[in-house]
């Protein structure tokens, strides 16, 4: 005997509403090749996910009562979704700030690749960073708490009840200024080993105009950025979880427990 399935239209909107929401972070998500690749491969992520947070679906009383209704919670979503990949991509651009920096001076800026995320030409070292940043997303379990984070912003911040204070957004532009301050801290003992041998040159070059001391500043330079480079490299974990607990701790606050 056949039966008719029944939807009801609220469940329809809570999917839909859902779905803005992890679009918005999916948007924004500067992870290495994913944008890439095809965009039905996006959209069908972002259908998981959301058929994944079923159980946190917003539970409405009952549908919107216009278009104007419904086009403020689809923006009101979209906002909180993209708040949430702002905030990766900030934690993401600390390395490619100080992998920019290390670029120009120790001579990196000269060999360039294709960039996986933009397909444009990029540093080496840049793309060395933005790797390493992706990987550190993924092994610190950074894609979980995301979830997590999406999760209970469902049950702290349904549609039509977004509310964002001014100590919220502050501590989340806070979190975005860890962008520059972290970056250069992460950069500042290889940009001062670059500056000492610049210098060290500069004076060789002065004291006996017979050396060619321009021959072999490049070579020097690159390699001792890359020796102090690879030390600095096992300091990047540790950083990472640092930034990372102060931006969903900004993010808990701002979108509830």
């Amino acid at each position: 005997m056949p039966t008719d399935v029944a939807i009801p239209v609220t469940t329809l909107y809570a999917f839909l509403l859902t779905l803005t929401r992890v679009a918005g972070i999916f948007t924004f998500l500067p992870l290495a090749g994913l944008k890439a690749g095809p965009a039905a491969a996006r959209i069908v992520l972002s259908l998981a996910a959301t058929l994944a947070l079923y159980p946190r679906w917003p539970r409405l009383a009952a549908p919107p009562s216009g278009i104007g209704q419904l086009i403020g919670w689809l923006l009101m979503e979209a906002a909180i979704g993209i708040t949430i990949g702002l905030g990766v991509a900030f934690l993401l651009e600390i390395f490619l700030v100080a992998a920019q920096s290390i670029s120009l001076q120790a001579g990196f800026s000269y060999a360039s690749t294709i960039d996986p995320t933009t397909n444009a030409d990029s540093t080496t070292l840049l793309i060395m960073a933005q790797l390493i940043g992706g990987l550190l997303f993924f092994s610190s379990g950074l894609d979980g708490q995301i979830l997590k984070t999406l999760a209970n912003s469902l049950d702290s911040q349904p549609p039509g009840t977004l509310a964002i204070t001014r100590p919220h957004a502050e501590a989340l532009l806070m979190a975005g200024t860890g962008i520059f301050t972290t970056g250069l801290r992460l950069a500042l003992p290889l940009l001062t080993l670059l500056f000492l041998l610049d210098l060290s040159i500069g004076l060789l070059g002065r004291l006996n105009s017979q050396l060619q001391v321009l021959t072999v500043a490049m070579p020097i330079k690159m390699t001792g950025a890359l020796a102090v480079l690879s030390w600095s490299v096992l300091l990047f974990p540790r950083v990472f979880e640092q930034s990372a607990s102060v931006l969903f701790s900004a993010l808990r606050q701002m979108l509830g427990p």
